[in-house]
């Protein structure tokens, strides 16, 4: 059997091969079955693998003499990468555990070249991250296409919204009002030991992030995980008792279960996955809410609507997920530039379908958690061209009313978009 970090290296290397052979680390995850201590070790070490994954191609690419063949091998060797740059204190513990790991894979042949690669980055470790760091890619841990796009779209904050994604994200919990309070939830928190401090009202941001387990009042449905920019939508939907309202693409079921913690409204959920959309009744159910969940296409409107039109819709249209990227590092690797052509394309035709069924004088929410302007301003913009019935509803902030709203990713939340339209 492995030592606990030769172990989580090893499994870390797996998963971090499959993505690096074009899957996604979930559906890697989902089939690697980790026991319980192991799998948080494991995604740990292999997001900040993932996170990291341009610089650590680099850095190999100045340590290895030919490119490697053989992804866990690779895997392992870009999540030791990452750990060694991360707790340098703890070098000579990574490098005798990923050659222990090493040991496991490809029957024990690179052995030595982790050994070798290893040891040689730790001798001329100032040099080579020196060079790195001069490198765009290997600097900001973006492709070069994104940094590209978030340059264009955000030239006064590039640098911030690239380094966001490269943190650890937030874990920010969302009350239920129906059942308590936000100073109750926080009492709870505090008395069980877990640091956290109010963001409003219903926001609860926890100093650091803890198993949903040790959550108190998670189980009965008192609060949920939900990012606080993610949390954002209910209230700029303007929901009020007795409207009929849709949440086109609502899995996994927060901003709907939000939505109906907010006012006494007839809700349909839809989504296209029954998997996902399972999960929407799941997080129902355990908060003490009800809806309408359907499993269809929203741009099939054909096959779901009942011709009975909405007063609120919710189109949390899917996106590049460009603004929530450090909670799904392996999109950044995964993704291509001609991907965003595609989802313009699929946020374009739900949102179209989706206006047939809104009520004249009634609000759709268009949303994404992406931070590239062609999925956002321009899309909005795009569709106010096209349906002469559409106009902007300016959405209160802090300091103005603005009709488009970018929460850039920060410390406190992810990156998230908002424009409200109404149908004349």
């Amino acid at each position: 059997m492995l030592p606990p970090l030769a172990e989580s290296l090893h499994a870390a290397a797996g998963l971090i091969a499959e993505v690096l052979a074009g899957r996604s680390f979930d559906a890697a995850l989902a089939r690697a079955a980790l026991p319980g201590a192991l799998r948080a070790a494991t995604m740990d070490l292999a997001y900040t693998a993932l996170r990291a994954c341009g610089r650590g191609d680099f850095l190999l690419g100045l340590l290895l003499q030919r490119p490697l063949a053989d992804k866990s091998v690779r895997g392992l060797l870009l999540a030791a990468l990452a750990r060694l740059e991360a707790r340098p204190e703890e070098a000579h513990t990574t490098v005798d555990q990923a050659v222990s790991a090493a040991a496991q894979l490809a029957r024990g042949q690179f052995k030595g070249l982790v050994n070798g690669v290893l040891r040689n980055f730790l001798r001329r470790r100032e040099a080579l991250l020196a060079t790195a760091d001069a490198d765009p890619v290997a600097r900001w841990r973006h492709p070069a296409w994104w940094i590209a796009r978030v340059q264009q779209d955000h030239p006064a904050h590039w640098e911030s919204v690239l380094a966001a994604g490269n943190t650890h994200p937030p874990l920010c919990l969302r009350v239920n009002r129906r059942r308590t309070t936000g100073a109750g939830c926080l009492a709870e928190l505090q008395a069980a030991g877990i640091a956290a401090r109010a963001l409003d009202d219903a926001a609860i941001l926890i100093e650091k992030p803890v198993a949903v387990e040790r959550i108190p009042g998670f189980a009965a449905g008192l609060c949920s995980v939900q990012d606080w920019g993610a949390q954002a939508a209910a209230g700029r939907l303007d929901v009020e008792d007795g409207m009929r309202v849709l949440d086109a693409c609502a899995a996994p079921g927060g901003k709907a279960a939000h939505l109906l913690e907010s006012a006494n409204i007839d809700l349909t959920a839809l989504d296209a996955d029954a998997l996902r959309a399972a999960r929407i009744s799941a997080n129902l159910e355990r908060l003490g809410l009800a809806a309408t969940v359907k499993v269809a296409d929203a741009r099939a409107i054909d096959t779901w609507w009942d011709g009975r039109a909405y007063d609120r819709i919710l189109a949390d249209v899917p996106c590049s997920a460009s603004g929530v990227v450090r909670r799904h590092p392996d999109a950044k690797w995964l993704r291509r530039d001609s991907d965003i052509a595609g989802f313009v394309a699929t946020q374009q035709a739900i949102v179209d379908a989706l206006w047939l069924t809104l009520a004249a004088g009634g609000k759709m929410l268009y949303a994404t958690c992406s931070v590239f302007a062609e999925e956002n301003d321009r899309q909005v913009e795009a569709f106010v061209g096209r349906h002469a019935d559409a106009r902007f509803v300016p959405i209160l902030r802090a300091t103005t009313r603005d009709a488009q709203l970018q929460h850039l990713p920060d410390a406190e939340h992810d990156g998230f978009y908002y424009a409200l339209l109404q149908k004349d």
